[in-house]
């Protein structure tokens, strides 16, 4: 049974290509972020559905990662909506810095888009008639922001707490702290009278406590060996590559790879991959394509092996 939420609010509970969307009706209407751009069109389908003849007014964005805020530009060209974003990511945003921001980082696409407003942790907004706080939300990313309404005890987490986990921990991939941050924002979450939680992925989910308990677990697991949180980023990069074009060149993965730059601090966490040593400075060509293919052929082995991808001839195929 899904959890009841306040009659103002919907959740569009998406695939995992696209984050969910969370729309909000009443006096003024209002979307929490907006998914990848190749499902722009079907956020744009889903929103127009929902509100009929009605404007979207505004638009939230819990984190600026491509899966969140891929459908920004296209939001706004159909509604002129107003737009706010978590402030530490606003001169980024303003100079559609890509390098800075996690789009080139990831081989991922955002078209460009811009702000009117921006949100940082002790801010307070309404939404579909309610009071909610912003809260900051470190870890997988950041700058990531929580948003608690108090009043119906209802969390929209973001990718900070899922009912099974929560998003990889990318600033640890670049030498950055991540493991203590989102211990921070799950100690966070647990001192909230959260009644039901929205993540950014997956259902809406009423057992808070569960989730928590999960969740630390998870990190305990992955922060006791940080190679454990750098090769599920790479299974799940590739996994959101296939997502994305439903297939891939088995000949083509290790080029990929080494084009998507999170990859290469990963690379330096994995330190081996079956059996071959990796080593990130490795100066060589050779080596380094070598280094690649065994990462290619590893990552691929992994997916085909927790049913998240298979083997077709050439290619590898989307499950």
């Amino acid at each position: 049974m899904t959890p009841r939420l306040p009659a103002s609010m919907q959740v569009f509970e998406r695939g995992w290509l696209s984050a969910n969307n969370v729309l909000f009706t009443g006096a003024e209407t209002a979307l929490v972020d907006s998914g990848y751009v190749t499902h722009a069109p079907q956020t744009l389908a889903l929103v127009r559905h929902a509100l009929k003849e009605r404007p979207l007014d505004r638009l939230v964005n819990t984190h600026l990662h491509s899966d969140h805020c891929g459908g920004n530009a296209a939001l706004q060209a159909a509604y002129g909506c107003h737009t706010a974003i978590p402030a530490a990511e606003s001169l980024k945003v303003a100079a559609w810095d890509e390098a800075a921001l996690s789009y080139r980082a990831t081989g991922q696409q955002c078209p460009r888009f811009g702000f009117d407003a921006v949100l940082a942790p002790g801010d307070e907004l309404e939404l579909g008639g309610l009071r909610w706080q912003v809260l900051g939300a470190p870890g997988h990313d950041p700058h990531a922001l929580l948003l608690f309404c108090a009043q119906e005890g209802v969390l929209i987490a973001g990718d900070a707490l899922w009912e099974n986990g929560f998003g990889v921990i990318f600033p640890e991939l670049a030498g950055e702290p991540g493991f203590d941050e989102t211990r921070a924002t799950l100690d966070l979450i647990g001192t909230l009278d959260a009644r039901v939680v929205v993540p950014g992925h997956g259902r809406v989910f009423d057992d808070v406590t569960g989730a928590l308990a999960r969740a630390y677990s998870r990190l305990d697991y992955l922060s006791s060996d940080p190679r454990r949180n750098a090769e599920n980023a790479v299974k799940v990069l590739v996994k959101f590559l296939l997502l994305e074009r439903q297939r891939i060149a088995l000949a083509e993965m290790p080029g990929l790879l080494a084009s998507i730059p999170v990859v290469a601090g990963a690379l330096r966490l994995v330190g081996r991959v079956d059996g071959s040593a990796v080593h990130a400075s490795d100066e060589h060509s050779n080596a380094e394509h070598d280094q690649y293919h065994a990462l290619a052929t590893w990552a691929t082995t992994a997916l085909v092996r927790a049913n998240a991808a298979r083997i077709d001839g050439p290619w590898l195929v989307d499950n």
